[in-house]
């Protein structure tokens, strides 16, 4: 182990731009959690009345009515993306990479990254972000923040319902909103996403022939075409870059950047903190 990490260090010391991919193992290292006591102390009606046991799953449930559906999903909202702050993980990992020359890319909804103090312009959130409202349909190709309603359908709930003055509505063709999570292609790529989609691939553009390296953390196989195949691509193509993976579980390199790789399948957590 120990050699792995002043591996790493090399690597991340010399490097001259970094990318870092992360996925949802970054998040579980970092403690959250969709079940055990979370999801016990604020959903247990979800696990009496329909079995249960995890905020995700319980997310797909066919709710009797648009109120049942936001009194579920205003309290995950609010529990995921409000309540919840920077957590440690994150902190750890923006002090390591604060004073690099760094961008992000992550297929996380959290919004962790901003709370930790990473810069807004350096960051890509290719799947959404529960802190915005979307068209259902969509009509229109244009997010709306939720922070204020989501805190009232809080407030208003009565049996897990929240008032029906309060179940949002489409400003243009009046459809019900729906959360801007890439779940299927009704998806909203608004303009900020595309103004950061555009920073990525300037930022890959600006450094591919220097001493780049990607970083991936806790990025499994669920979609690898995001973050995990592109990463191990690019590290072939651009003379200079380096691939490092660190995820508890299992990890395949590419042929082709067997002698640019670093897997290292363990804790994210404990890895970053040997390396503080």
């Amino acid at each position: 182990m120990k050699s792995t990490i002043e591996q790493l260090k090399k690597w991340l010391n010399e490097a001259e731009a970094i990318v870092v991919g992360a996925g949802a193992g970054l998040s579980t290292a970092a403690g959250f959690e969709y079940d055990g006591k979370t999801f016990n102390d604020n959903f247990s009606y979800m696990h009496d009345l329909y079995g249960y046991n995890d905020m995700y799953t319980a997310g797909f449930h066919n709710f009797e009515s648009l109120e049942a559906k936001w009194g579920y999903w205003s309290k995950f909202i609010y529990i995921n993306r409000y309540q919840t702050a920077a957590l440690p993980l994150y902190l750890k990992l923006y002090d390591i990479l604060k004073d690099k020359n760094y961008f992000v890319i992550t297929t996380n909804v959290d919004h962790q990254f901003q709370k930790a103090g990473f810069a807004k312009n350096r960051l890509f959130y290719t799947q959404g972000d529960y802190g915005l409202f979307q068209c259902s349909k969509p009509c229109h190709y244009k997010t709306y923040d939720n922070e204020e309603i989501i805190k009232k359908m809080i407030d208003s709930q009565i049996d897990h319902k929240i008032s029906s003055a309060l179940v949002p509505k489409c400003p243009f063709c009046g459809r019900p909103m729906t959360m801007n999570l890439r779940s299927d292609d009704k998806f909203v790529e608004d303009e900020m996403w595309q103004k950061a989609a555009q920073n990525y691939l300037q930022f890959l553009k600006n450094n591919k022939s220097k001493k780049l390296l990607f970083l991936e953390l806790g990025v499994g196989w669920n979609t690898p075409s995001i973050i995990k195949i592109p990463f191990m691509t690019l590290t072939a193509k651009f003379p200079k870059a380096y691939y490092i993976c660190i995820n508890k579980g299992y990890n395949e390199l590419l042929p082709e950047v067997f002698d640019k790789a670093l897997v290292i399948n363990d804790d994210i957590a404990k890895i970053l903190t040997a390396l503080n």
